[in-house]
């Protein structure tokens, strides 16, 4: 139904035109392949192929490539996932009703577009150092209602490791506690749920 409603209001546009749609990440590499339109719309969650790997196929093949993001996801972490995809545009779905053309038509003219509070998100959290590779994984067990203890046999590492991962989780999210750190984790987008 989004998809339907994009391309009306894209049809009723006089310089532009829908060439195609898909219906998941697969579909739109293959799209783009046979298209080549000058812009691309892509959702992050698809079926068979999710967004993300999407770009990053479609860039490897295709440099020159204008993709933009159409996504739900305020979370500053994956909107940096998508640029460093090689995205030129992250648009979240609330706005498309009133930012939709004016940010195609700038991801055409070559301009990258990021909403002001994303924008404001990335530049807050550009000098904090990322969680590794563990870290995420412990958050994620955690997330998923685990004691450390669990975690830990998960990991086949001791409890002790466990608590050393959580403390640094908390210093590099500026939590106060576990539940604390599993919410700014999903507001931001490193995890999901």
């Amino acid at each position: 139904m989004l998809r339907e409603g994009i391309a009306a209001v894209i049809q009723g546009e006089s310089d532009m035109a829908v060439v195609a749609e898909a219906s998941n990440g697969r579909e739109a590499v293959e799209s783009y392949r046979e298209f080549r339109p000058d812009v691309t719309l892509m959702d992050l969650l698809m079926p068979q192929m999710d967004g993300l790997v999407a770009v990053e196929a479609i860039r490897a093949e295709f440099p020159e490539a204008r993709i933009m993001i159409l996504t739900t996801y305020r979370g500053d972490v994956q909107a940096l996932r998508a640029l460093k995809a090689g995205a030129a545009g992250y648009l979240l779905k609330s706005t498309i009703r009133t930012e939709l053309l004016e940010a195609i038509r700038s991801v055409h003219a070559g301009r990258r577009r990021i909403p002001p509070e994303i924008a404001a998100e990335l530049a807050e959290h550009a000098a904090e150092e990322a969680l590794s590779g563990r870290e995420l994984k412990v958050l994620k067990f955690v997330a998923a209602g685990n004691s450390n203890k669990q975690v830990a046999a998960h990991l086949c590492v001791t409890e002790d490791t466990v608590k050393a991962h959580m403390k640094n989780i908390l210093s590099k999210l500026g939590a106060n506690d576990r539940t604390h750190a599993v919410t700014i984790a999903i507001k931001r987008g490193i995890i999901q749920m």
